[in-house]
């Protein structure tokens, strides 16, 4: 990964005002810029980053090269109040150059990151120039990529950055980048251009194709790219853990006490079935005790009987229980007696 001392460039002009981007082009710039500056640091703890303006009543730095996110997101805050004019972009650079030169760690690369969403305007548009400044830039060992995006830069200015951009390059170390309103974020497509490719370890090939440097599916688990925000993404990642296991304890909670404790289901033993054997034993111990016996009709291997008890009803049981008691009776009486 690349070591370098970063500075950004952010388009503060009248132009963006405009809502082509959502849900305008400067909110759309700023989450580009916090893109940046989060690549940067995340892909070496060496690199830092710098923010400052080039409208409103000119260049002006908001924040030398640090490593602190919140001063960042400060100075992008402080340049939300101060969108108007037009911009001067040989000044800005040559200010942000200027900065750069003053870094603490001299052992870091310089590079200047500039948005530009408005026309170009004075020596900004003369192309001579340009190429002047950005020789210069080469000669100090400068790298520079462009972000054109907005309605605003017509096809002929596209034309000057572009030269601007091929002159100050050198060994394919700055970068042109044009996005036209759609459908994907600035933030988006700069993720897999050829600006953060390297500091993402992208390939080259992949370069440039969002779809394509995206994970599978199209898109980041939770909508966030852990290279960017790695605290987020495992809070995300815990809090949905978090609610799986407390779903899954919910449904076993709910569940069956027969089916959590492993029994048989119910339906097994069928409700009628259990009813008329229940029935079946009852007439059954009727019957044993109105013959006087103490034993279980199923132990005496008395089938015979238990076939025809089966079809008894209830009241025929008692009435034959009744008929063999009278009848044992009478046999006791029939019985001559022994001398």
């Amino acid at each position: 990964m690349p070591i370098e001392a970063t500075m950004i460039i952010i388009d503060n002009s009248e132009y963006m005002r405009n809502g082509d981007y959502q849900p305008s082009r400067f909110h759309a710039q700023s989450d580009a810029a916090n893109t940046i500056f989060q690549t940067k640091i995340d892909s070496n703890p060496e690199n830092s980053v710098g923010l400052m303006t080039m409208a409103g009543k000119g260049p002006e730095v908001l924040v030398t090269n640090t490593k602190d996110l919140g001063q960042v997101l400060q100075a992008i805050h402080t340049a939300s109040g101060k969108v108007g004019g037009s911009t001067d972009i040989p000044t800005a650079i040559a200010v942000a150059q200027l900065a750069l030169k003053h870094r603490q760690n001299k052992n870091l690369r310089q590079r200047i990151i500039a948005f530009v969403g408005s026309p170009l305007e004075g020596l900004a548009a003369d192309e001579r120039n340009m190429i002047k400044l950005a020789k210069k830039l080469k000669k100090n060992n400068v790298a520079v990529d462009v972000i054109a995006f907005g309605d605003g830069v017509e096809e002929g200015e596209q034309s000057v950055l572009k030269t601007f951009v091929d002159n100050a390059n050198s060994g394919d170390n700055s970068h042109y980048v044009a996005i036209p309103p759609g459908a994907l974020l600035l933030s988006d497509v700069l993720v897999s251009s050829a600006i953060l490719a390297g500091d993402r370890g992208i390939p080259e090939e992949l370069a440039g194709n969002p779809e394509a440097a995206a994970p599978a599916g199209g898109s980041f688990e939770f909508g966030v790219d852990p290279s960017l925000d790695p605290e987020l993404a495992m809070a995300l990642r815990m809090s949905m853990e978090e609610e799986t296991a407390r779903q899954a304890a919910a449904a076993a909670a709910s569940a069956p006490a027969g089916e959590a404790s492993g029994a048989k289901p119910a339906a097994a033993y069928p409700p009628d079935e259990a009813d008329d054997d229940d029935e079946e034993a009852l007439l059954k111990k009727a019957l044993a005790m109105s013959q006087g016996e103490d034993v279980d009709m199923e132990a005496d291997g008395e089938g015979e009987d238990d076939d025809e008890d089966e079809d008894m009803s209830e009241e025929d049981a008692i009435a034959r229980a009744i008929q063999m008691s009278m009848k044992d009776g009478s046999g006791d009486s029939n019985e001559p007696k022994k001398s």
